[in-house]
């Protein structure tokens, strides 16, 4: 499967942007598809997970609350809605796919068979 990440951009603290993960080559229903980022000189780190059929979801604590994730398989779609952005959200943003029935280890960049090249995200102060 192809992924292919957009919707990034700049963006003032406070604002919103929904990313998007579109998938092609397979259909996405058959993926955990998960997000992360990678601030500049920082490793790369979990955002959200949701599974395959979009009933549970997982999201790091440092966007729980703001971040929202979601995905439309008939449209082979992954959504990030990031609300409330503030300037430690600057990084580049990466949308995975993991073959895996459940989102336990969607936190884990290893579980991921597929990356799409990223996003990048600039929130100003």
């Amino acid at each position: 499967v192809q992924l292919q990440a957009s919707g990034g951009g700049l963006v003032q603290a406070g604002g919103s942007l929904r990313l998007s993960c579109a998938a092609s080559g397979r259909t996405l229903s058959s993926y955990v598809m998960g997000w992360f980022r990678q601030a500049p000189g920082k490793e790369r780190e979990f955002v959200a997970v949701i599974s395959r059929s979009g009933s549970s979801t997982d999201f790091a604590d440092s966007v729980k609350g703001r971040f929202t994730i979601s995905r439309d398989n008939a449209k082979n779609t992954v959504y990030l809605q990031m609300n409330s952005l503030k300037s430690e959200d600057t990084a580049v943003y990466y949308c995975a796919a993991a073959i895996t029935d459940g989102i336990t280890g969607g936190r884990w960049s290893g579980a991921y068979n597929y990356w799409g090249q990223g996003t990048l995200v600039t929130v100003s102060s």
